[in-house]
């Protein structure tokens, strides 16, 4: 990729009011973090420079939760308009800063930059005002539809609320990740009206106004099916938890990692543990608790906080730590 001057605006207003829950949504946590910590994760890990967060329910409680990491900007969003009102309120701290932009959302933990990547690397390779990463589901759900013409260009999104039945009918969905090159996103927010059932400014319609202006505008299908998962229910949650912990449990098994029951076993994403340690079933490792190489971890084992157990390479005994 060039070396541009890259930005990721991350929406994380909302109240998550359909979790029934006073705690604002972004920091219901994915096996032991808040579910936004792994959206900036992955949008350093792509290039990001500057991660500007939209906030607006409990601001104060998500600015808290990552009072150590100085390297985000906050913007408040209030009163809250929809998408595309959340990306026109973070103008000041973007306006000749950067060239490009990222936008997405809070609350799609599952996430992965190596699809931030691609869609970054075929924005920049093909110089477009505007790309977005797409996925085909079997059960489309309540998702907005990707509306293409007969050649398979891009001719716009249509939000599930604002669909017909036809529109309804089609697999292909926005999962919220775009890219756009800033100036044209500014020129285009400009031009946004709020016409629609909800009466606010959706970030899609800006699309629609640059593809409308005959600006360079692509849809490449790029988000695993896995990746999409809605927060709107404890439900999801519990689903979006469980992907989360299989990916774990997969990263470290890939390191050389022996866990002899995955589906009794529950790791932690901030911790780590050595080569040819064997997780036995019924642990807990919560926290970023450190194992060293060739341990022995359980059974009925836990885990926390700043616990950490050194290499044991000549085959210790079983180290069942209660804590």
């Amino acid at each position: 990729m060039s070396a541009a001057r890259l930005s990721a605006v991350i929406l994380a207003a909302g109240k998550g009011t359909r979790l029934k829950t006073e705690q604002p949504k972004v920091l219901h946590e994915v096996c032991g973090r808040p579910m936004l910590a792994y959206v900036i994760d992955a949008c350093r890990a792509a290039g990001v420079q500057q991660c500007v967060v939209v906030v607006g329910h409990g601001k104060d409680e998500v600015i808290r939760a990552f009072a150590d990491d100085p390297d985000i900007t906050w913007v408040e969003q209030n009163p809250q308009h929809g998408t595309g009102h959340a990306a026109m309120v973070c103008r000041p701290e973007l306006e000749g800063r950067f060239d490009d932009v990222l936008v997405l959302c809070g609350d799609g933990p599952l996430i992965r930059s190596e699809t931030l990547r691609e869609l970054l690397e075929r924005h920049l390779a093909e110089d477009c005002a505007a790309t977005l990463a797409t996925a085909v589901l079997e059960d489309p759900g309540s998702y907005g539809r990707i509306w293409r013409d007969s050649d398979g260009q891009l001719r716009g999104i249509v939000e599930f609320g604002d669909a017909n039945a036809q529109q309804r009918a089609i697999r292909e969905i926005n999962p919220s990740y775009y890219c756009f090159k800033l100036a044209d996103l500014l020129a285009a927010l400009e031009q946004v009206k709020p016409n629609n059932v909800k009466n606010e400014y959706y970030i899609t319609d800006a699309l629609a106004i640059l593809i409308g202006a005959g600006r360079r505008v692509q849809a490449l299908t790029a988000v695993p099916p896995e990746d999409v998962f809605s927060i709107n229910s404890r439900q999801d949650l519990a689903l979006v938890n469980r992907v989360m912990r299989d990916r774990i449990m997969a990263r470290l098994m890939s390191a050389g990692v022996t866990i002899v029951d995955p589906a009794n076993t529950w790791i932690d994403d901030r911790a780590t543990i050595g080569a040819d340690t064997v997780v036995y079933p019924f642990t807990y490792i919560s926290g970023p608790a450190r194992v060293g190489r060739a341990c022995r971890i359980g059974p009925f084992a836990l885990l926390s906080g700043a616990a950490a157990i050194p290499d044991h390479g000549t085959g210790a005994p079983c180290l069942g730590s209660f804590s």
